[in-house]
């Protein structure tokens, strides 16, 4: 056990020393006022009867004993004050998933981008360890944050994008990037870009996107969307794919078809199952658990003194009750 503030010891012991002097100094002054008070005839007598001797032979073990329960009273509070702490080894966890999640934020989305968002939010907070990242797109993709397992970033980030929407005339600063690009949700651009976003390609991670779109592309992509498909294949990403206005049209059985060949799925943006639906099949993957660098941290470790001066203060409080002092 060591102390993190040894001084508190020093500073109790001293206070101590001071109530110590302080009594004493007392004490003399009532032993003089006493001596100059009325003088009793034949006092020695009373002081030898065998009662009176018992008495105060009982004062005086009682007040020996309240000296007794103070000081170890004292000395256990000036070990609590110094905080005696200990010193235990972690081995931080991580579960080797990544989540990125893909957003289209092109015109025809606008309506249901926000409700995307929130859908997002609910996603995150169904993992639990998992990294999880944000790209958005429109003719050019922009990495909004990082593969991160801090859920409180994760929330404020999300909840951020989702009040740009609300935006009236100037553009809002997440969407800058987004415009670079001829033409205007570029689905396979975008596509490939979350595939990219994926780091430490040599680690056995699973991998997964989470991609929102209308699939209602105009302009030339640099990739198809089938051909960003084929790459996150190739690299063991499953897509998981929200079509949130085309469901059941040619362009969503292109998405479901893309979807279905990583591996993945797809989903309506109001189907009651994409939520629950898209948590299991991710954590259904590969589940095995990275451990971190061992860390050593300090823990406080009051260990039974806290006890002991209950104990001793309730005691204390009994004996002076009892002795009347």
């Amino acid at each position: 056990m060591a102390l993190e503030l040894p001084a508190m010891l020093a500073v109790v012991a001293a206070l101590a020393v001071a109530a110590a002097v302080v009594g004493v100094l007392l004490g003399r002054g009532r032993r003089s006022r006493a001596a100059a008070g009325a003088r009793v005839a034949r006092a020695e007598r009373v002081r030898a009867l065998p009662s009176v001797a018992r008495a105060v032979r009982m004062r005086v073990v009682a007040l020996a004993g309240v000296l007794a329960l103070a000081a170890v009273a004292l000395a256990a509070s000036a070990v609590v004050a110094a905080r005696p702490t200990a010193e235990r080894i972690i081995q931080p966890e991580t579960r080797n998933r990544d989540v990125m999640l893909c957003l289209d934020v092109s015109g025809s989305m606008t309506d249901v981008d926000a409700e995307v968002l929130e859908l997002f939010s609910s996603l995150a907070e169904g993992f639990q360890g998992e990294r999880i990242g944000l790209t958005i797109f429109n003719s050019s993709p922009v990495q909004v944050f990082p593969l991160t397992d801090d859920y409180a970033f994760v929330r404020e980030h999300l909840d951020s994008v989702r009040q740009s929407f609300d935006y009236v005339e100037d553009i809002p600063e997440f969407w800058v990037g987004t415009l670079n690009g001829a033409g205007a949700s570029l689905v396979g651009d975008g596509l490939a870009a979350c595939v990219l976003g994926f780091d430490n390609p040599d680690q056995e991670r699973s991998r997964s996107i989470i991609l929102a779109t209308d699939n209602e592309v105009n302009g030339a992509e640099t990739v198809t969307l089938d051909e960003a498909g084929a790459y996150a294949a190739s690299l063991d990403v499953r897509v998981y794919a929200i079509d949130p206005v085309t469901e059941g049209s040619a362009t969503g059985a292109a998405l479901q078809a893309m979807a279905e060949a990583t591996g993945g799925d797809y989903y309506g943006l109001h189907d009651t199952t994409t939520i629950d639906g898209i948590v299991d099949e991710v954590e259904a993957q590969d589940a095995a658990v990275l451990r971190g660098q061992p860390r050593i941290v300090k823990v406080d470790a009051p260990g039974a003194w806290p006890v002991v001066i209950a104990v001793a203060a309730l005691a204390l409080v009994l004996v002076v009750w009892r002795v009347r002092v």
